[in-house]
């Protein structure tokens, strides 16, 4: 098995020279939160510092409260379902094919590259899919992931996509991972977990979120995932023997962040101004915006190589993302990320708009 090279890598050469430019680099090429972790759950980990036992894998009796009440009141959830905490999102998209023995697994054509790398790490075959279920293969396939909104696109996936997708799990018996952890970040349209969908028949159904966005906790590697309570049981037993378990300050953290919203209805408004006065630049200066409706990301082309618009970028000092690190399909695109200061914003607009 050979891993594809880190994407990130092959990008260094443009962000030394963004970071030449005469006022310095703006990087709009990593989703990593830039805005403060709010003071409340600050406050929480560090009153929680003591913690001198080990977390249990399942997550404490607080957070697991926490967990099916947010999974119930913002999520939609109904019927039974189960809840597992993990650390970050990440490490869960890449372990779970593996987790799950999958050997075929299908994954939206332009996607975030931990799809592939987790079945490949799983060394089971990975097929690239379209939203339509109509055209998927079923023989064989263990696992399908679903990313709404999507990394990198933005796109908001239909009711009527979402009803398919989840009739053909139904109808084929195969487990679908829904990637959701940009749901809190509406712009022109707003997504729907699929736990909702289901209307309480939760079979065969994960739903994975992260507050890395949600409450800027990257840097506290907290996630989760719920439904299926036979799939997150066979989870919970091999994450046991692995040790995986998210610290304890950390998951008293989440238990306090959870039960705000407020802090979450903040930053959406700050990235959706972000994506409005970035837009419009771009719009202004050759680049047609597609997808963006929610999330942390524009995806745009104006009809050229991705890296074409990657070092046009860079020579004004500004670091964007090229849209084949998420599969061929997204060679003439790039994606650039909300994750920066109002300043360094509204520098990058005056930079896009300087011929």
């Amino acid at each position: 098995m050979k891993l594809p090279d880190f994407p990130w890598d092959a990008l260094a050469p443009y962000g030394q020279r963004a970071r030449a430019h005469p006022q310095g680099g703006i990087d709009l090429s990593q989703g990593t939160p830039v805005d403060p972790t709010p003071e409340f759950i600050q406050t929480e980990l560090k009153a929680s510092a003591n913690s001198p036992s080990y977390p249990v894998t399942t997550g404490s009796k607080e957070l697991r409260e926490s967990l099916i009440n947010y999974s119930r009141q913002v999520l939609g959830a109904t019927g039974e379902f189960d809840v597992l905490p993990t650390i970050g999102s990440k490490e869960m998209v890449a372990l779970l094919p593996f987790l799950l023995e999958a050997k075929r697994v299908l994954i939206p054509r332009i996607a975030y590259p931990t799809y592939k790398v987790g079945g490949l790490l799983a060394k089971a075959e990975v097929i690239e899919v379209d939203i339509d279920p109509a055209s998927w293969p079923a023989e064989g396939v263990d696992l399908v992931w679903l990313n709404t909104p999507s990394n990198p696109t933005g796109r908001v996936h239909s009711d009527d996509e979402m009803r398919s997708v989840l009739n053909w799990s139904r109808s084929h018996g195969i487990a679908i991972a829904s990637d959701e952890c940009y749901l809190p970040f509406p712009d022109q349209k707003r997504g729907t977990s699929i736990l909702k969908f289901a209307e309480g028949d939760n079979k065969n159904l994960l739903a994975l979120h992260s507050l890395s966005k949600r409450s800027n906790l990257a840097g506290y590697r907290a996630a989760f995932i719920a439904g299926d309570n036979a799939l997150i049981g066979r989870l919970l037993e091999i994450r046991k023997h692995m040790g995986m378990m998210v610290p304890l300050p950390v998951q008293r953290a989440m238990a306090k962040a959870l039960g705000d919203e407020t802090h979450v209805t903040a930053q959406a408004e700050l990235y959706r101004a972000r994506r409005k006065k970035l837009s419009s630049a771009l719009i202004a200066n050759g680049f047609k915006v597609e997808g963006s409706e929610a999330g942390l990301y524009i995806w745009c082309t104006r009809g050229e190589s991705d890296w074409e618009s990657v070092a046009w970028f860079a020579e004004r000092g500004i670091i964007v993302t090229p849209g084949n690190f998420y599969g061929d399909a997204g060679k003439m695109h790039i994606r650039i990320a909300l994750t920066a200061t109002d300043a360094n914003i509204c520098e990058a607009v005056s930079r896009i708009g300087a011929n």
